[in-house]
């Protein structure tokens, strides 16, 4: 079977080729750093990490960009409102770098613990004005831009007869985003922003021809990526909320700036919903991944994720993410016990284990389906039980089923069938330490009572309880009890 990819410009699955033989070229629209990574966050990276896997594993070379938006992306994603970042910034009292620096930072965490793949090249907004500039000039000169009195630069959606070919949404449909005022010096309300005007109080602005400010959002994505990627690319990836205006945008300001086509195949992921409603750090439903990971493990997470294929929506609730959890771990336990005991073959030659492999990448030949790859894999395990559970043990057998989820299931989708490598010993010292540890906290919360200092003591039970222990005071001191370790 040859790889199938859906192509939201098509909306059919087609087959995929890649413009330069055995490399595709790969951009992700990376997150606005203004708060802390969340679920939605890891829906879209973990989705974007396994498409990125299969094509290495299929023997391409792939050069994955993802932007880092610091700059431009306005309240409510039209052309007015505050910029984001500056708005966290004025709330924080800090400068809007230490806080895209710091969110930023914060999401890499995120996606190391997704156990998510960096991206080959990883690029800033506010590293590419020069070039921003440049593009914005062209599009002037080619008249498809126009410049106000005011300052600000916008892109005549009428010079793109294509425009909605992506969303399918024609001119007058509106924008997305809060019911918040247009802005009064556009020639029409669906034209978008190229450059805007910073007034005295905007903290992040550059000159520039037209008036001392700062970027659009859209623009910023169609110069990185044709600056690492080209002109005409191979993939364009996001979530589907930005379909429209952003994606949309790209492509109208990408094809007449460059005269080419823009993207071969648009991707988009799903949402991540609570209650049937998507999920937003804007929309104030959003669960930051570091609560999330107080009470599932990451790789669990990101298991959970992929028991949707990615165009598919997935449903946030912890007890699913839990249960699931304990799924994936018993196949863990298998695995690594068909592992410790036979070791894993250098080649598949089980007919029975070949033919799973064969459904398994046909599966992931079929637009990437996760779900239906995770499915044979819950098959194999079965099966591989039942083959350690035997009497008369064949080797070659269970090698072969430790080699499929080895070398086939582990890197492409990025999920180690291996329980941690622990000794008694190794794991007595740990508890031994993390008792002597909690001692110690619980001393100094007991010197701190003696002072009267009752909140900070408080603080110091509230966080040990969050944390699966128990505390329990007593008049002759204090016991406690991990009870969620």
């Amino acid at each position: 079977m040859t790889l199938k990819v859906y192509s939201t410009l098509t909306n059919e699955k087609e087959e995929f080729k890649s413009i330069i033989p055995n490399h595709v070229g790969m951009y992700v629209c990376g997150p606005t750093v203004y708060g802390l990574p969340h679920m939605g966050h890891a829906k879209s990276y973990v989705c974007f990490d396994v498409v990125r896997r299969y094509f290495e594993y299929l023997g391409y070379k792939v050069k994955y960009v993802q932007n880092i938006t610091d700059v431009g992306h306005l309240v409510g994603d039209a052309d007015e409102g505050e910029d984001k970042i500056q708005k966290k910034s004025r709330l924080e009292n800090l400068d809007p770098m230490e806080v895209a620096y710091y969110y930023e930072t914060k999401y890499f965490e995120a996606m190391d613990k997704l156990n998510v793949l960096r991206p080959s090249i990883s690029v800033r907004a506010t590293g590419h004005i020069i070039e921003i500039i440049d593009t914005i000039k062209t599009l002037i000169e080619k008249g498809a831009a126009y410049v106000t009195d005011e300052g600000n630069v916008y892109f005549d959606i009428t010079k793109f007869k294509d425009y909605g070919k992506l969303s399918g949404r024609k001119i007058g449909e509106g924008l997305s985003g809060e019911r918040i005022e247009i802005a009064k010096d556009k020639r029409r309300n669906e034209d978008f922003s190229l450059w805007k005007k910073a007034d005295e109080t905007h903290l992040m602005k550059w000159a520039s021809p037209w008036s001392v400010g700062y970027p659009g959002w859209h623009i910023e994505c169609s110069v990185m990526s044709k600056k690492y990627l080209g002109d005409t690319f191979d993939i364009h990836g996001g979530g589907i909320d930005n379909m429209f205006p952003h994606h949309e945008s790209e492509i109208a300001q990408s094809e007449v700036a460059n005269g080419v086509k823009f993207v071969n195949y648009f991707m988009h992921n799903n949402l991540v919903t609570v209650g049937g409603k998507k999920m937003g750090k804007s929309l104030g439903n959003s669960s930051a991944l570091e609560e999330v990971f107080k009470k599932v493990a990451p790789i669990e997470v990101r298991y959970y994720l992929l028991l949707n294929q990615y165009r598919r929506p997935t449903e946030f609730n912890i007890e699913a993410m839990l249960k699931n959890g304990e799924a994936y771990k018993e196949m863990c336990e298998v695995v690594t016990k068909g592992k410790e005991k036979f070791g894993v073959s250098d080649e598949i030659t089980s007919d029975k284990v070949k033919e799973h492999k064969t459904m398994f990448l046909d599966a992931m030949d079929n637009d990437f389906n996760t779900a239906l790859a995770i499915s044979y894999l819950l098959k194999a395990s079965k099966e591989l039980s039942s083959e350690l559970e035997k009497g008369e043990q064949d080797a070659k057998l269970i090698s072969d089923y430790v080699n499929f989820f080895d070398k086939v299931a582990n890197p492409i989708l990025g999920l180690p069938f291996e329980l941690e490598n622990k000794t008694a010993s190794d794991s007595s010292d740990d508890t031994s330490l993390t008792n002597q540890v909690i001692e110690e906290l619980l001393t100094v919360r007991s010197e701190l009572k003696k002072k009267g200092e009752y909140s900070l003591s408080d603080e110091i039970r509230n966080k040990l309880n969050s944390f699966g222990v128990e505390v329990k005071d007593s008049k002759d001191g204090f016991s406690f009890k991990i009870v969620n370790k």
